[in-house]
């Protein structure tokens, strides 16, 4: 049974792995990763989630003349990688896909921006609260809407991103390019070779926003609504994310990265919830989602694929195979840390039946059971705010969260222990049973190598 669904999904997860516009979006979204993990930093520091401390940078006043606090100022590095995360992530895609397709990939981030903001609406309406007013002001205004280059223009980036560079790598290759003479700095020529398919993106894209235009409406908006809206709310579901957990944890025990491959679809969700989730916390506009990147990496799992944490904290405390048990100890820091290569490879994980059940259902546990207490609020949902996924539970549980996250990472940890027990024992006895096995075949070799030895004679 083993060997028909090994060659089934073997296949599957490697023609996902080498999609290559899955590849440019994961490898796009990681260009924006360090800038918000910095961003992450200065929001942590003024939403730590202690009130005496959010107060007194709420009233301590910095700019005399504005009014404006320190807690004002500290959100500004936030509001400059989160607020605007979508124009990072546009660039890292285009170029990363133009890489994939063996084209410039400097103009073909370069398109893909140009392109994005063609079609982007250059105006800002709506009501807007105004101090000493009763009722909000109805405002329409020449303006980029921050809501575009943030969390709720990131499909249309993408989708321009993978037509701009396609339409871009298609015109160079019929040699529709301005050559340059010999001598010219390689620049001059790249900058010249790149005019005529940067013009012909351009004015397709200029097409697509005046054609829609006649109808009254723009590429954001129907993206927006009949997309990312329903995408959104698909992936904003317990059952979406454990349908998902399921897949990527398949594809681990044949010892194919589900992370990978499953995160390549999934994660562009997980991430464009967690900046509506930032949003949300820092103006109440909107409203929070419970599933979000911050929930997989904090609360689904421990330890890594599997949650094996729980697992060698099982190996360790209820084991007595030498395999097992110094494995255990072996695996315990970087399991700690969420690297867990070490058991996957090890114990092993991959195509071990003993091991497959709970390796799957911790983590479906894991996930069940943190919606269910955010739903009933006795647990706060995650603020978006971006935490290493290298970051110890309980720490990072409260960094998220507050003092009830880090509470259910534990409770969660230990749950998992007591799921894996059961399992890891009977590897356990079979380990014991070998090692046994091989200490009585060792015992009689050098029993049988002293009565046949003559120096005593």
């Amino acid at each position: 049974m083993f060997e028909k669904l090994e060659t089934v999904m073997l296949p599957v997860a490697e023609k996902v792995a080498r999609n290559k516009y899955l590849m440019s979006i994961r490898d796009g979204f990681l260009v924006s990763t360090p800038l918000l993990i910095a961003g992450s930093i200065f929001l942590l520091i003024g939403n730590f989630p202690i009130p005496a401390w959010t107060n007194w940078l709420e009233n301590t006043v910095v700019n005399k003349n504005t009014g404006e606090t320190l807690a004002a100022f500290i959100s500004k590095p936030s509001d400059a990688t989160f607020s605007i995360m979508a124009i990072f992530a546009v660039v890292g895609i285009g170029y990363s896909y133009a890489r994939q397709i063996k084209t410039t990939p400097i103009f073909g981030a370069a398109v893909t921006l140009m392109s994005w903001f063609l079609l982007m609406p250059f105006r800002v309406s709506g009501r807007v609260p105004v101090d000493g007013m009763k009722d909000p002001l109805d405002v329409n205004i020449s303006g980029i809407s921050l809501g575009w280059v943030g969390a709720k223009g990131i499909f249309i980036g993408i989708i321009c991103a993978f037509l701009s560079v396609s339409l871009y790598a298609w015109v160079e290759r019929r040699g529709w390019v301005i050559k340059m003479p010999a001598g010219v700095p390689q620049m001059v020529v790249d900058s010249f070779a790149a005019l005529i398919p940067a013009t012909i993106s351009m004015a397709f894209f200029f097409a697509v926003n005046l054609i829609l235009g006649f109808f009254g409406t723009n590429a954001f908006d129907l993206i927006f609504k009949f997309l990312q809206t329903p995408l959104l709310h698909l992936g904003d579901t317990v059952g979406a994310m454990e349908i998902a957990y399921v897949f990527l944890h398949v594809f681990w025990f044949f010892g194919v990265n589900g992370g990978s491959v499953v995160g390549a679809v999934f994660n562009p969700i997980l991430q464009t919830l967690s900046l509506e989730n930032i949003e949300f916390f820092k103006t109440g506009v909107g409203q929070g989602h419970i599933i979000s990147q911050q929930f997989q990496d904090l609360f689904a799992t421990f330890g890594g694929a599997g949650s094996t944490l729980s697992l060698l904290i099982a190996m360790i405390l209820f084991c007595k195979s030498r395999r097992v048990t110094e494995l255990g100890k072996l695996a315990l820091i970087p399991g700690i840390f969420g690297i867990n290569e070490p058991i996957i490879f090890g114990l092993p994980i991959v195509l071990n039946p003993t091991i497959a059940l709970p390796f799957v259902l911790v983590p479906a546990m894991n996930i069940g059971i943190s919606y269910a207490a955010m739903s009933m609020k006795l647990v706060p949902i995650c603020s978006g705010i971006n935490i290493p996924w290298t970051t110890p539970i309980v720490i990072s549980g409260f960094l998220a969260t507050n003092w009830a996250g880090a509470l259910l990472q534990f409770i969660l940890l230990i749950l998992g222990v007591f799921v894996y027990m059961p399992f890891i024992k009977i590897m356990d006895k079979q380990y014991l049973k070998e090692e046994k096995a091989a200490d009585d075949a060792k015992f009689a070799d050098n029993i049988t190598e002293e009565m046949l030895s003559f120096d005593d004679l």
